[in-house]
């Protein structure tokens, strides 16, 4: 029981911490937008409190719930003593607790994911379109363009089901909900809050060269040498 209360501690903190990255680079307002955190070997997942100001998060509201969105607590056994460290604050998670976990039950790999509704790519999501592929730093960490998913209803797992199916067919870690806005998936939470950063900062450039005129597409053949190298090769 003490590792399990460890890593519940230690996620709680890291995502209390990443959404203030989420704030940082201007992708949400308010109290909009959420990060979650899967536990290792346990169906369970660490998420933000629902209506919670930014300023006011700590590690201690960090929701954790099974990866159906019920709230969790830890065993009343506690022999330990460090029971306290997983009792939940009596806040709802977030809006979008249902769709982060069916994602994190229909895809193993995926450890982290995040919502924002920030500017530049929630505008493509308006308009429902993808972002084409026209940077090489598109080819890098998407793999090709940013997809648009299906537009859904939040509440229940509608756009868990969206993001997933339009995921598996993609090497975008991002996925712009037609109408709603950005969702992004990591080997971890960190690596989901990197995907968001990145999808709006690509969303504002390829908005900007379309301004001044119509982006030159890149070849699918180079963009999968630059996904590739990137992904294996750049930073080892």
């Amino acid at each position: 029981m003490s590792a399990l209360l460890e890593t519940i501690a230690r996620l709680r903190r890291e995502v209390c911490d990443l959404h203030a990255e989420l704030t940082r680079y201007q992708l949400v307002v308010w109290t909009a937008g959420n990060v979650s955190a899967r536990v290792p070997g346990h169906e369970l997942m660490v998420i933000k409190p629902s209506g919670v100001s930014y300023d006011d998060l700590t590690p201690e509201l960090m929701v954790v719930t099974d990866l159906y969105g019920t709230p969790v607590n830890a065993p009343a056994s506690g022999a330990d003593g460090g029971v306290a460290e997983w009792a939940n604050p009596g806040l709802s998670p977030s809006s979008d607790t249902a769709a982060h976990g069916y994602v994190y039950r229909n895809m193993p790999d995926v450890g982290g994911v995040v919502h924002t509704h920030s500017t530049y790519a929630t505008a493509w999501a308006a308009r429902g379109e993808a972002i084409p592929c026209v940077l090489t730093m598109m080819g890098d960490e998407f793999g090709g363009p940013i997809p648009v998913g299906p537009f859904a209803l939040i509440g229940d797992d509608s756009i868990g089901i969206g993001i997933v199916e339009t995921l598996r067919s993609s090497n975008s870690p991002a996925v712009l909900m037609q109408n709603h806005g950005p969702f992004t998936i990591g080997k971890d939470a960190r690596s989901a809050v990197k995907a968001a950063v990145m999808c709006e900062e690509v969303a504002r450039t390829v908005h900007v060269s379309r301004q001044l005129g119509e982006p030159i597409p890149i070849d699918p053949a180079k963009i999968e040498s630059l996904y590739d190298r990137y992904q294996n090769v750049y930073g080892r």
